[in-house]
């Protein structure tokens, strides 16, 4: 499959054993803004659209009328992807002065201050989606159904959609955070309703990924692994109801918990 490639490897067990592993594709892939590079990340190479339309939302450089185009070009051993803004994206971004060069595991690596870092998302609106806890272990345990990838490799990040009782879109990467753009990018795309379902991760949370969901206008986010301590704080202040440690028979509510319907709203509630 794209994204992936066979690998040959040597098991070590009763015997040495020869054969081969299907591991991910790790590319360096630029996005570039206007004929700039803005930054490069280690990526898997696939539903790169989606990637360069995610990464301008959730990192504030363009909102969804200033895309003009997308195109995603070979550059020797690596990939360009060509985004083109209106002028005024463009004047923003030369204002800004911001460059990122980013491992899979690093998503504020580049950014020159701590302002930018731990900015304040806008506050994302009550009202919307609300889940019973059925709902929420449902869409934790439907995530595996989506993810070819690491089925293949069991070394990739997938972050999902899920709305009207169903996992409707997942993105993987070898990036936790790649993987959230994409989806993001699949999500401004398509024009879904992110207000009308949740965000479903395979990682931890950390304050960068409640950033990005902020920016998408979603009000639900599930991981199966532990948020931070300022996450789950940011999610509070961002008005996003932070589930973790979900798995299909059980999880753990953060903040806004009143947006699980069967629950009482008592920790982190919307004030």
């Amino acid at each position: 499959m794209k994204g992936a490639r066979a690998t040959p490897r040597l098991a070590f067990g009763p015997a040495p054993v020869a054969g081969e592993r299907v591991l991910p594709v790790e590319t360096a892939v630029a996005l570039s803004f206007n004929g700039s590079t803005q930054a490069v990340m280690m990526a898997t190479p696939s539903d790169l659209e989606d990637f360069a339309h995610g990464f301008a939302l959730t990192e504030g450089i363009a909102s969804p009328e200033e895309i003009q185009s997308v195109e995603v070009v070979e550059a020797g051993t690596g990939i360009d992807v060509q985004t083109w803004l209106a002028p005024a994206a463009e004047a923003r971004l030369a204002a800004r002065r911001r460059t990122m060069a980013g491992p899979v595991g690093c998503g504020l690596c580049g950014i020159d201050s701590i302002g930018q870092a731990l900015r304040e998302p806008d506050p994302v609106p009550h009202g919307g989606l609300g889940m019973t806890p059925a709902q929420v272990m449902a869409a934790v345990a439907a995530l595996p159904q989506g993810q070819p990838l690491h089925d293949l490799t069991r070394s990739a990040h997938c972050a999902g959609f899920w709305t009207g009782g169903a996992l409707v879109a997942t993105r993987e990467d070898v990036g936790r955070h790649n993987a959230l753009d994409k989806l993001a990018g699949w999500a401004l795309r398509s024009g879904a309703a992110t207000d009308r379902g949740a965000v479903v991760l395979t990682s931890r949370v950390s304050i960068d990924l409640v950033q990005k969901v902020a920016a998408m206008r979603c009000g639900i986010l599930i991981a199966v692994s532990a948020p931070t301590a300022d996450a789950v704080a940011l999610a509070d202040r961002a008005g996003i109801t932070l589930i973790a440690m979900a798995r299909p028979d059980r999880f753990e509510a953060f903040t806004h918990t009143d947006r699980i319907v069967t629950e009482p709203a008592h920790v982190g509630q919307h004030r």
